[in-house]
C-alpha cells in the first residue's frame, strides 16, 4: 500500500512492449511481421549485427530461445516474444554512480495475453507483408524504469535494489527464489566514478560484480538514442517559455553535449560512437550543492533549489547600476541590472553570513554557476563552429530559472546564432547508455515512430517525484488516487510559470518581481511510459513527413486550452456513468470509475498550469490521454454494449438503403452516398451535441432527420470536383481508383449506413477497398476487431460485399447465408480488407501507424478520412501524395468557427488532388 506520501527517490517508467522486428538489414523500409510462427523464429540467425557504431561490451550474453513463444499485447495488439528459459539477470539493471547522484535504469518483464488472428494473417499475405530478418536478437517485453538517489545515501539505493531483487533478475523472475539461487556470476553494468569507488560495496552487500562502462561513451550513447528515438525530447527554455524542438535524425550531428553533474563535461558529438571531450569545468552541480550546503545549511539539493525560488540576488550581487549610480553602461550594451560581480556586494557591506537571507544566497549561487556554464559552453561551440548545444545532467533538474540563465548566456554571447536546448531525460544519459551496452535489446537503431509515450497517473511517480513504494495492484492504485486528491497540494501542487518579463534578461538580470513567480519548471522530470512498438511506421502517403503536424488545434494557448478542458469536464460525468455501466455497475467498477475521474481531472489541472508538461500538446494528445487513463483503470471498452445495439439497429435497415441506392443512376447515387456519410457521422458519443440528440429520438429517427437536412452547398463543398474525378467530363476521361483507404469513425449508423455503402460503391467501380479502423476502443469508434463481424452481417444483404469480403479474407470465421444460385468467382472480385491503424484514440497521428496500414498504403491512390477526430481535429491540413477526401459533420461550435468559419452541424466535403 502506497501510504508513505513523503518524497523519496525519483522514478520514471518506460514501458517496452517488446517485439521481434523482422526486417532485413538491407531493406530500407521498416515493415515487420510480428505474427511470425515459432518455426520461423527458430530459423533466425542469432549472430550479432556487424558494424554497429555504438560501443558494446565484449561479454555479450547468450540468449536461451528454448520454449520461445509468441505472446499478444492487449494494448498494442502486436505480438511479443517471451523467453521462458532466459536468464533474467543479464540486462536488468544499469547504473550511473556520480559524485552527487546515483541514477538507475532497470528492466522488468511484461506479461501478455496470446492472440491468434487468422484474418490478420490472410490480410498480411494479400498485402505482401513477408517475414524477413533485420535484428538477430529479440526484444524482451517489459518496462524500463528510471530512478535516482543521492550518492551519500547509497545504502538506500542498495536497499532498493535488494527489495526489488534487481540483482537477481527482478521480482518477476521465475528463478531468484529457487533453492541455491545466487548472484556469484551476476554482472551489472555501471558508469561514473562510483562504479570504481563502490564496486566492493556492491559485491559485499549484493554479491554482484560491477562491469565498468566508459562514462563519456555512455553519455553520448544515451543522448543519441533519446534525440533520435523520442519525440519532444529536446526543448528550448527562455523567459519561462518552453518550446519543443523535433530534430531530424539525419541532421542531428554535429552537436555539443554539455553534461552538468558534480563537474561539467563538454563533448563534441559527430555521430554514433564518434565523439571527443573538448572541454569542461570543475564549477558544476557539486559546486552549487557544496557551497549551498555550507552557506545555507540545506539538507538536500532539491531543498537548495526550492530555496532559490524565493530569493533576490540583488542583495548580494554587485550590479552594473551599483557601479554607475543606477545607470546603464549602454556604450558596451550592459543594463543597470546586469550582474557585474557575483557576491560582489558582500565585499563592501559590514555583514556576517547570518545577516544574509539563505534564499538570496541560493539564488546568487545558482545564477553565478548557471551563467558561467552557459558562457563556457558557447565559447566551446564557437571554437568548433557548432550552433546546437544540448545540456543534460541532474544539476538542471528541470529548474526553469537554471534553464533561463543558461539559455540567455548562450543567446547573449552568440548574438542569437547558437541555441541552448535541454532534455527531458536530462539526468539519465549515462545510465541509459550503460543499459544499452548489454547488446541484446536493439534500442540503438530505433526511430522516433517506433515509440509511443504515455503519461499514467499513479504512484510511484507524479511529475517526477516518488511518493511511496511502487504499487502492487489496481486496488492499491485506487487507494493511492484517493490520497493523492486529498493531499494533492502537498504531493504535486501545480506550479505557476513566471509570466513574461519577470526574469528580465535571463541569467544577467535581477527579476522584476520576487517570491512566488520564481518557481521551478513544474514539469521537473516528466517522463512518461514509453511503449516500444517496432512495427509502427510513418504513413507512406504523407506528402512531406518532416513538416506534417497532425494536430489542427494547438492547445498551447491558454484560452483554447481552457475551452477544451471545460468541454471534457462537462462530458466527464456521462463518460464515468458509461464506464461503470460497461463493467456491470459493480462496486468495484464504481471505485475504478471514481479513480479514473480523479486521475484525469488531475492530469487536466496539471496541463492547465503548464500545457508543455507532457510535451507539445494538441487536442489529439488530450483525447488520447483520456482514453489511456480509462485503460489505466481497466475500462477497456466503455461503449461496448452501446456500439452493439447501434450496429444491430443500423444493420436492420441496411438492406432497404442498398435497394434505394441501386435504383439511382451513378451520379445521383454518389451524391446520395456522400450525403449519407455526412449524415451518419452525426453519431458521436464524444460530442455533447450528439449526446443531447440521443435524448430526442432513436438512432434511425436521428439519422433520417440528419439526412433531411443535407442541403448543398455545404460549408466546405468540393463534391463537384470529386464527381468530375470519378465520372470524368468533356475534357477528362474517368479513371477508377486502384485502392482506396477508408479511415472509418463511429460504430452504428456511421459505419453501417455511411461508410460501408460508400465502400460498396467503390468496389462496384473496381477499386480495392481497405477499411482502416482503431486498434483499440476509443469512445464509440469502431475497431478493427469488430469490423469483420459487421461486414459479415452486412454481406448477408449484398452480393457485392460478400464477394469482396471473401476475396479480402474477412469471412474466414463467419457463416454468410445468401441465396445465390449463380456461381461466384471470388478471384474476379476486388477485395474488401480491414486493417488496424495502430492507435486507440478518436484522432490519428499518421507519423505512427501500423505496419499493415503502411503496407496497404503503398498501392493506394485515394485516402478518405472520415469524422471530426481524423479529418478535423487532426489531418485537416495534411497533404498527401495521392488524392484525399475529408468528410465530417462538425459537432462543436468553437471548432466550426475556428476551422471553417461556420456553425454546428455544418458539413465538410474537402477533396484534394495528389500533391
Amino acid at each position: 500500500m502506497a501510504s508513505n506520501l513523503t518524497e523519496g527517490h525519483q522514478e520514471h517508467n518506460i514501458e517496452i512492449a517488446g517485439h521481434i522486428n523482422n526486417i532485413d538489414d538491407q531493406n530500407s523500409n521498416h515493415n515487420s511481421d510480428t505474427t511470425t510462427e515459432k518455426e520461423e523464429l527458430r530459423e533466425k540467425d542469432m549472430s550479432p549485427i556487424a558494424g554497429n557504431s555504438i560501443h558494446r561490451s565484449s561479454s555479450r550474453p547468450q540468449l536461451d530461445l528454448s520454449g520461445a513463444a509468441i505472446q499478444g499485447n492487449f494494448e498494442e495488439k502486436d505480438p511479443t516474444i517471451l523467453l521462458p528459459n532466459q536468464s533474467d539477470d543479464i540486462s536488468h539493471l544499469a547504473l550511473d554512480i556520480g559524485g552527487s547522484l546515483i541514477k538507475l535504469v532497470y528492466f522488468s518483464r511484461h506479461e501478455n495475453q496470446p492472440v491468434n488472428d487468422s484474418r490478420r494473417r490472410i490480410i498480411k499475405a494479400r498485402l505482401g507483408i513477408t517475414n524477413v530478418n533485420r535484428r538477430s536478437y529479440p526484444i524482451l517485453g517489459g518496462r524500463l524504469h528510471f530512478v535516482k538517489f543521492e550518492t551519500t545515501k547509497i545504502n538506500e539505493c542498495l536497499d532498493f535494489i535488494y527489495s526489488k531483487q534487481l540483482h537477481r533478475g527482478g521480482m518477476d523472475s521465475r528463478d531468484w527464489q529457487s533453492e541455491g539461487s545466487n548472484t556469484e556470476n551476476t554482472v551489472i553494468k555501471a558508469t561514473g566514478g562510483g562504479a570504481y569507488k563502490f564496486a566492493d560495496l556492491f559485491k559485499e552487500r549484493l554479491g554482484i560484480s560491477i562491469e565498468k562502462e566508459d562514462e563519456m561513451n555512455c553519455l553520448v550513447s544515451g543522448a543519441n538514442f533519446l534525440l533520435k528515438a523520442i519525440r519532444h525530447e529536446a526543448f528550448t527554455h527562455m523567459e519561462g517559455h518552453k518550446e519543443f524542438v523535433q530534430i531530424d535524425s539525419n541532421e542531428l550531428f554535429p552537436y555539443l553535449l554539455v553534461n552538468i553533474g558534480s563537474g561539467v563535461s563538454m563533448i563534441k558529438v559527430d555521430g554514433d560512437g564518434v565523439f571527443q571531450r573538448v572541454s569542461g569545468t570543475n564549477v558544476g552541480g557539486g559546486t552549487y550543492w557544496g557551497l549551498g550546503k555550507l552557506l545555507t545549511k540545506c539538507k538536500s539539493f532539491d531543498e537548495l533549489l526550492e530555496l532559490s525560488q524565493r530569493g533576490d540576488n540583488s542583495t548580494i550581487d554587485m550590479l552594473v547600476g551599483d557601479i554607475y549610480g543606477g545607470m546603464d553602461y549602454s556604450k558596451i550594451g550592459l543594463s543597470a541590472s546586469t550582474i557585474a560581480s557575483s557576491f560582489g556586494k558582500a565585499i563592501s557591506e559590514n555583514k556576517d553570513l547570518e545577516d544574509y537571507r539563505p534564499e538570496d544566497i541560493s539564488l546568487s549561487l545558482l545564477r553565478m554557476i548557471s551563467y558561467n556554464i552557459g558562457q563556457i559552453a558557447y565559447l566551446n561551440a564557437l571554437r568548433f563552429g557548432l550552433n546546437r548545444i544540448f545540456f543534460g545532467g541532474f544539476f538542471i533538474r528541470g529548474h526553469a530559472y537554471t534553464m533561463d540563465t543558461i539559455s540567455f548566456a548562450v543567446q547573449f554571447w552568440s548574438k542569437g546564432q547558437a541555441q541552448a536546448m535541454f532534455l527531458r531525460h536530462e539526468g539519465f544519459l549515462g545510465a541509459l547508455g550503460a543499459f544499452m551496452s548489454y547488446e541484446k535489446h536493439g534500442l540503438d537503431d530505433l526511430m522516433v515512430h517506433h515509440l509511443v509515450e504515455r503519461f499514467p497517473m499513479g504512484a510511484p511517480y507524479i511529475g517526477g517525484n516518488v511518493h511511496g513504494p511502487p504499487l502492487g495492484d489496481l486496488n492499491e492504485k485506487i487507494s493511492w488516487m484517493a490520497k493523492f486528491v486529498q493531499k494533492g497540494t502537498e504531493i504535486t501542487a501545480p506550479v505557476p510559470m513566471a509570466p513574461p518579463g519577470t526574469t528580465g534578461l535571463g541569467g544577467f538580470e535581477v527579476p522584476s518581481s520576487r517570491g512566488d513567480t520564481l518557481r521551478p519548471d513544474a514539469s521537473k522530470l516528466n517522463v512518461g511510459v514509453l511503449h516500444l512498438v517496432p512495427s509502427l511506421e510513418v504513413f507512406p502517403l504523407l506528402a512531406d513527413p518532416k513538416t506534417y503536424e497532425p494536430n489542427t488545434i494547438d492547445l498551447s494557448d491558454h484560452g483554447e486550452l481552457d475551452y477544451w478542458f471545460t468541454v471534457l469536464s462537462e462530458h466527464m460525468p456521462d463518460l464515468v456513468d458509461k464506464a461503470v455501466a460497461s463493467e456491470g455497475g459493480t462496486d468495484d467498477a464504481k471505485r475504478r470509475g471514481d479513480a479514473f475521474a480523479r486521475a484525469f481531472s488531475a492530469h487536466m489541472a496539471r496541463l492547465m498550469e503548464e500545457p508543455a508538461a507532457y510535451g507539445k500538446l494538441g487536442l489529439a494528445n488530450l483525447l488520447e490521454l483520456r482514453e489511456e487513463c480509462l485503460r489505466e483503470f481497466h475500462f477497456l471498452d466503455v461503449y461496448r454494449s452501446i456500439k452493439q445495439r447501434e450496429n444491430e439497429a443500423s444493420l436492420a435497415v441496411l438492406q432497404d438503403l442498398l435497394m434505394e441506392l441501386d435504383s439511382m443512376n451513378e451520379e445521383t447515387r454518389m451524391l446520395t452516398l456522400i450525403e449519407g456519410v455526412l449524415a451518419a457521422n452525426i453519431f458521436d458519443w464524444g460530442s455533447r451535441a450528439c449526446v443531447d440528440l440521443y435524448h430526442e429520438g432513436t438512432i434511425i429517427e436521428i439519422y433520417r432527420m440528419s439526412r433531411n437536412k443535407m442541403q448543398r452547398p455545404w460549408r466546405v463543398d468540393d463534391f463537384d470536383i470529386l464527381k468530375e474525378r470519378m465520372f470524368g467530363s468533356s475534357e477528362k476521361t474517368p479513371r477508377p481508383y486502384k485502392r482506396a483507404l477508408l479511415f472509418v469513425d463511429n460504430s452504428g449508423a456511421d459505419i453501417v449506413l455511411g461508410m460501408l455503402p460508400l465502400a460498396r460503391e467503390l468496389l462496384r467501380r473496381g477499386t480495392e477497398v481497405v477499411l482502416v479502423a482503431n486498434s483499440l476502443p476509443a469512445l464509440n469508434d469502431v475497431t478493427a476487431m469488430e469490423l469483420p463481424d459487421i461486414v459479415a452481417e452486412a454481406a448477408k444483404h449484398c452480393d457485392i460485399l460478400r464477394r469482396a469480403a471473401e476475396a479480402g479474407g474477412l469471412l474466414v470465421d463467419a457463416m454468410v447465408n445468401i441465396q445465390d444460385d449463380s456461381p461466384t468467382n471470388t478471384s474476379l472480385s476486388v477485395p474488401l480488407m480491414v486493417v488496424e491503424n495502430g492507435c486507440g484514440s478518436p484522432c490519428i497521428d499518421l507519423r505512427q501507424v501500423s505496419s499493415e496500414l503502411a503496407a496497404a498504403a503503398k498501392d493506394a491512390d485515394l485516402v478518405i478520412l472520415e469524422g471530426m477526430g481524423r479529418a478535423l481535429h487532426t489531418n485537416f491540413n495534411a497533404k498527401f501524395k495521392c488524392d484525399a477526401l475529408k468528410l465530417a459533420m462538425v459537432k462543436n461550435q468553437r471548432l466550426a468557427e475556428k476551422l471553417i468559419n461556420g456553425n454546428i452541424y455544418d458539413c465538410v466535403c474537402r477533396f484534394e488532388a495528389a500533391s
